[in-house]
Parts: structure tokens; C-alpha cells; sequence
């Protein structure tokens, strides 16, 4: 079989096959072979029907050999894809032009294939990635919540504010009537809630601010779980805020395991300034991605993002399958717009493909190349997660056709390390960011 390509007006390709007779021919003893063992005909042993006979029941020699050229094609078409690097990203249209009754056959092929983006610039790319600093307002949110671990509730006279502790008695009663029998799962006494917690519905903190000790209110809300409207009266029984203990050496002593606030405010400060660091990282490979992306201008064929949403659907309702929910439950449970969902869901897609289609790129102006013992070491990797061998690993993505795609992932990769490693880094207030600062220390804990 030979098999060449040439370009073709947006973004196709032409390929032009030619296959010998004697691979027509195999083709067509192939099919023989199966017709005679599946086809019943009286007076003949299953696998014994003479070809004259398979022939007349096909509609002739030229129907049998149609058969077989159908059967054949797409095998001789994946060849030829493979023999001349093309990538396509559709299913070809096929014509047949010499061959068709007798002799060797001739087919074109034309389909449409990814396509080449152009990314100008790409070396002097600038990302700015969030402040490594740590304030005194981060150091002091933290301490505050430690303190809160020890604070004291105590009651007060004064109105509700955010914050403040409020024992109420709430009654909930579906459909904004009468109670029914099945409203006591809305009903509570004693009730410990924070007022500007959003634990229950907005419009209970909005009653809530204000409200002081023996207050009666009713409202109406909509609890999307149930879908339906519920009308609540709710009883205050007291109001009290969280008293915190003062930050002395004795406090910092008795809430950690330091001795002195010095000590537990370095401590915070050390652990923050990970958090920073790991969340730098994390915005750096987002970010460095993002950067590249903008540079991409063409138009993006339809069929790769309609491929890329297809598997993000499948990913996301195999996820909901593991937890017992459809895809129509998760978006009543968060209250989502179908369309309005899939359209964020559709500009992932988008944005996934022209990070692809940009790395690409990237790969081919660096000539940045996979060696066999990357490649190996990426097949073992594969291998253990799958709990199989080399060899297997490979044999399996060979005979699937997978194993060039393997390579370019991997490409992909090491362009995109190469990318991170070349971009000009700067803080939000512009100025430099070293890539040493951003090594976070072994052992370190993330803060809490």
C-alpha cells in the first residue's frame, strides 16, 4: 500500500491510497472465509459453501468484492493515516476511483485535521501571581480564630449583629398554609444559630439583625431542596456575642504550644507564608496556561471542542453515578441552569483545546523531543498505576494506536515545564518574584 497527503482548502487533508491486488485479494478471501462459515445453505456444511455459490447469494462477484472493499477500507485508511502522520480530527470522506471491479484500488480520502496555531511571543510572556507576604490582618484572622476556641458566650441586652450567638424557636410550615403533619422536620427549639451564617436561609439573618431577646417575626422563604416555599415564625430567646480572651503570653501558653505570642505569632506567620507559597504555585501553572492561551487568534475547529465537552460530561456523570445522583439532581441541588451550566462547562472545553492546540505549537518552535527512556519511564508509570508491565503497556497502546499520542502528551509536558520555567514572573505590585522564593520548605504544614 502506498499512501501520500496534501493540503486541501480548510484545514483538510487529502489522502491519495493505492492498494496492490494482492492485498485486495486477501481482503476479499477474508470475507470469503467468514460468509462461508456464517451463511446457512442447504446441502452444505458450515465453511464448505464453494465461492460460486457465496457469490450468487451476495449478487455476484462484483457485489462480494464491494463487500469486502468495505470491510477492508477502514483498516487501509488507518494505515495510511498512520504511514503519513496525519491527524485528524473527523471522520473522512471516502471515494473510491480505480479498483472498483477488478485490479489494484485507488481511494482519496479527505478529512479534517488539526490544525496548526500560531503563538507570537511566547518568549516574553509576563504572569503575575498573588502577594507572598504575609499581613498582620492574616496573622490576627488566625489568632481570632484561635481565641474563639476559648471564648466565652455571654448574653447581652443590646440588639443582633453578625456574629453574635441567638437561642430561637423556629416552626416551618410548607407551602405558606396550614401545618401538616410532615412539617415537624421544620420545627426546632432551643436553636443555637449565628446570626450572617446563611445555616438556614438568607432571610432568617435578615430578621435576625436588629432583632433583640423575646422578639416574634414570621417570614417566608423558598428551600430549593424541597422546591417549595415555606413560611417560618421564629421566637428569640436571647442574644450573645462570643466574648474572646485577651492575647497575652498566658493565653498563647495555655491555647498552643508556645510560650509567648511572639513565638505563636512567627509560628502563623511561617505557616501562612507556605500557604501563600503553595497557592503561587498552583496560579503559576494556571496562569502561565491562561498567558499562552491569549496568544492563540484562529478559529477553533467545532469537532475538537464538541469532543472535549463530550468527555466532560462523561467525567462528570461518571463522578455523580459513584455518589447516586444524576446529572439533573446535581443541578437542582445547586440550583443551576441546565444551559447556563453547560455553556461554563463548553467554555472549559474551548479554553483545554487552545491550551492543546498553543502547546503544540510550542513544541514544534522549541523542537522540544521525547527520548525512547522518557518515553519508557512514562510507559512504567502508566504500568504501575495499572498494575501491568512494560511491555504490556506498550503492546496495548500499540495495537489501540495509542502510543504516538502518548509521546506528543508527554511533549506537551515538558513544553509546558519549559514555558512555566521561561515566563517573567511578577507580584501584584509588579514588581520581580524570584522562583527560589517560591520552593516551599520540607516538612512545613499548610496553615489551618
Amino acid at each position: 500500500m502506498r499512501a501520500t497527503a496534501a493540503p486541501e482548502e480548510g484545514n483538510k487533508v487529502r489522502l491519495s491510497v493505492e492498494i496492490d491486488e494482492g492485498e485486495i485479494d486477501k481482503a476479499l478471501d477474508e470475507v470469503m472465509s467468514r460468509l462461508a462459515r456464517d451463511l446457512r445453505v442447504p446441502g452444505f456444511r458450515p465453511g464448505k459453501v464453494p465461492r460460486r455459490v457465496i457469490e450468487a447469494r451476495m449478487g455476484g462477484a462484483t457485489a462480494l468484492r464491494g463487500e469486502a472493499l468495505r470491510e477492508a477500507l477502514p483498516d487501509f485508511y488507518a494505515r495510511a493515516v498512520s504511514d503519513t502522520e496525519v491527524d485528524p480530527i473527523d471522520q473522512p470522506e471516502i471515494d473510491i476511483t480505480a479498483g472498483d471491479e477488478s485490479g489494484p484500488v485507488s481511494f482519496d480520502a479527505v478529512v479534517l485535521v488539526r490544525p496548526t496555531v500560531s503563538i507570537p511571543g511566547y518568549q516574553g510572556l509576563v504572569v503575575t501571581l498573588p502577594s507572598l507576604e504575609v499581613t498582620d490582618d492574616e496573622i490576627g484572622a488566625q489568632i481570632d480564630r484561635l481565641r474563639a476556641t476559648s471564648g466565652e458566650l455571654v448574653e447581652v441586652s443590646r440588639p443582633a449583629q453578625d456574629g453574635d450567638q441567638v437561642t430561637v424557636d423556629i416552626h416551618g410550615t410548607r407551602g405558606g398554609g396550614a401545618a401538616a403533619a410532615d412539617d415537624s422536620d421544620l420545627d426546632a427549639e432551643d436553636f443555637l444559630y449565628e446570626v450572617g451564617s446563611g445555616g438556614v436561609v438568607p432571610e432568617l439573618d435578615d430578621q435576625l439583625r436588629g432583632a433583640k431577646a423575646g422578639d416574634i417575626f414570621a417570614f417566608d422563604a423558598t428551600l430549593e431542596a424541597l422546591g417549595q416555599t415555606v413560611s417560618f415564625r421564629v421566637l428569640v430567646k436571647d442574644v450573645k456575642e462570643l466574648v474572646l480572651p485577651d492575647v497575652t503570653d498566658e493565653w498563647a501558653s495555655e491555647a498552643s504550644e508556645f510560650d509567648t505570642v511572639e513565638e505563636l505569632r512567627d509560628d502563623i506567620a511561617g505557616r501562612l507564608r507556605q500557604r501563600h507559597i503553595v497557592q503561587a504555585q498552583m496560579a503559576l501553572r494556571q496562569k502561565t496556561a491562561e498567558a499562552l492561551v491569549e496568544l492563540v487568534t484562529e478559529d477553533i475547529p467545532e469537532q475538537l471542542v464538541v469532543v472535549e465537552l463530550r468527555e466532560r460530561i462523561h467525567d462528570l456523570n461518571h463522578r455523580l453515578d459513584s455518589q447516586g445522583m444524576s446529572l439533573g439532581q446535581f443541578l437542582g441541588a445547586t440550583g443551576r441552569d441546565e444551559q447556563e451550566f453547560l455553556d461554563e462547562l463548553r467554555g472549559g472545553a474551548l479554553q483545554s483545546v487552545k491550551v492543546d492546540l498553543a502547546l503544540r505549537a510550542l513544541v514544534e518552535a522549541e523542537g522540544i523531543e521525547v527520548s525512547d527512556e522518557e518515553l519508557d519511564e512514562e510507559l512504567a508509570a502508566m504500568g504501575e498505576r495499572l498494575e501491568m508491565d512494560v511491555d504490556q503497556v506498550r503492546s496495548q497502546l500499540e495495537l489501540g494506536g495509542r502510543l504516538a499520542a502518548v509521546r506528543s502528551d508527554r511533549r506537551k509536558a515538558k513544553a509546558m515545564s519549559w514555558l512555566i520555567d521561561s515566563v517573567e514572573l511578577l507580584d501584584e505590585d509588579g514588581k520581580p518574584v524570584s522562583r527560589a522564593d517560591l520552593l516551599v520548605n520540607e516538612g512545613e504544614e499548610d496553615a489551618e
